[in-house]
């Protein structure tokens, strides 16, 4: 056992394990070491910069699930765009949960999201499907706002993946730009252009949020598909 593996297993919570567990069911049951999310992150405050970090990401595949969320979070400290979308793609094809995925950030993504684009549109254009929610989540990141383009909505309609966590994904995002973009995304639902099941789950996800007003829930509810 690595000095990094000792260290995780210090900060075991057995109760939180068995909740990670059934949190992650793509995840191998025997991989989970149970640590919560705030003490990876000082772990991972700790380690960066260091000798030991750099030989830690240095190495893949990893054995724990707590690896590679420690792996994310010692990379995102990066700020070099250059290095930082270097490691994010090295580590991409390793990551089998959606807790990985939505818990990575970077601090050199945040600073230049314009320079995603070109990686975000390989991304939803390969055969993973944690890359391709990862791809998703960054324009939902970063282009709902002040960024927003139509083209943005086109490439996450055109994910066609039956994979339980994009097709999830896809109508987080959509709920979401419909709080932030309605009127350029209600088209999306009015046109039936995404996939069924992403169609009533966004709307299913939009009628729950408190930032759709009553009045827009109300018409969303008449376009679900039978």
């Amino acid at each position: 056992m690595t000095d990094i593996q000792k260290r995780l297993f210090a900060l075991q919570d057995k109760g939180y394990q068995s909740g990670s567990v059934k949190l992650n069911p793509s995840v191998d049951p025997d991989t989970i070491i149970g640590v919560r999310i705030p003490a990876l992150r000082n772990l991972a405050k700790e380690l960066k910069d260091t000798e030991e970090a750099t030989d830690f990401v240095a190495i893949l595949p990893h054995a724990y699930f707590e690896e590679y969320q420690l792996h994310s979070f010692i990379i995102g400290y990066l700020k070099d765009f250059d290095r930082a979308i270097a490691e994010a793609e090295r580590l991409l094809p390793y990551l089998n949960s959606w807790a990985l995925t939505d818990s990575m950030r970077f601090k050199a993504f945040d600073r230049d999201p314009l320079r995603l684009l070109p990686y975000i549109k390989n991304w939803l254009d390969c055969d993973q499907p944690y890359t391709i929610r990862y791809g998703i989540l960054c324009l939902m990141n970063y282009f709902l706002d002040d960024r927003f383009d139509d083209s943005c909505p086109a490439m996450v309609a055109a994910v066609h993946n039956d994979e339980y966590y994009v097709m999830m994904m896809q109508a987080w995002y959509f709920a979401t730009a419909l709080a932030k973009q309605y009127e350029a995304i209600l088209p999306y639902i009015e046109n039936h252009r995404l996939d069924k099941w992403v169609h009533n789950k966004t709307i299913q996800k939009a009628v729950e949020s408190y930032r759709i007003t009553d009045e827009q829930k109300a018409y969303l509810k008449t376009l679900k598909i039978k």
